[in-house]
């Protein structure tokens, strides 16, 4: 079942607009950090996936640094992978909208901890996937998250950030939903724009305060470096996620 109106575009709410029917891939997303930055769209728009523009919130786009811990990542709706299906991972992301109205993510660079999985992801689904060294590390309410990237280039990229957990968000902002409740991907695959759709629960959000950071990720994908702190600060604890099959969105 769809939602989007004839022309129109799918609405950003806290719950997937359209339940995934038959499961590609389960895994689960847990403590997340969530940093964004507005950007100009016509900044964004050349990196984005043939048939999609920029997704726009008051006539701005974002920018998002995540960092969390990818975990028991399964086939179908089998058990996780042990070991290899679970690793730490930061990625950068910008805001889409293809020509049927699915609005999503597009990755820039997502960096991993285990190869075998950025392998897997890069010829499987031509997603950026990069294999670097990462650790996730937590002491009462501070996260903290590190990553050196060890290939491809550009080697040496990193990212280090801690921030503190804050109280629960039992409304969301209109930004802090434009930037999380996303349900699905688009990327450049198999000669065509897929958008790959995905489904979970409610996110449970925190507000966080970002302690530091040291960053040059952002800037390895092409995009300046951000001018000033993030808009906005998120974390959230986790959730189950279930990726449906590829579905065309662009020739």
């Amino acid at each position: 079942m769809t939602l989007i109106p004839p022309g129109g575009t799918e609405e950003v709410t806290p719950t997937t607009p359209r339940p995934v029917g038959r499961s590609l891939l389960v895994q689960r997303w847990a403590d997340l950090t969530f940093l964004h930055w507005p950007a100009d769209p016509a900044l964004v728009a050349p990196l984005l996936p043939a048939g999609c523009r920029p997704d726009v919130l008051d006539g701005v786009t974002y920018v998002g640094l995540i960092a969390f811990r990818m975990e028991g990542v399964g086939f179908l709706r089998g058990p996780g992978v042990p070991y290899l299906g679970t690793f730490a991972e930061t990625n950068v992301r910008l805001y889409s909208v293809d020509r049927n109205g699915h609005r999503a993510v597009v990755f820039l660079s997502l960096d991993a901890e285990r190869l075998l999985p950025v392998l897997t992801a890069r010829a499987w689904l031509r997603l950026p996937y990069m294999w670097s060294r990462m650790r996730i590390s937590r002491a009462g309410d501070v996260l903290s998250y590190t990553s050196r990237r060890r290939w491809p280039a550009p080697r040496g990229a990193t990212s280090s950030l801690s921030v503190r957990v804050g109280d629960a968000i039992a409304d969301p902002t209109p930004l802090e939903l434009f930037v999380t409740a996303r349900w699905g991907l688009h990327t450049r695959a198999w000669g065509r724009t897929v958008h790959l759709p995905n489904d979970h629960p409610p996110w449970p959000l925190h507000r966080a305060e970002l302690l530091s950071l040291d960053d040059s990720l952002i800037a390895a994908t092409g995009l300046p470096a951000p001018a000033g702190p993030p808009a906005s600060v998120l974390y959230s604890p986790g959730v189950p996620v279930t990726f449906g099959k590829p579905l065309p969105s662009y020739g």
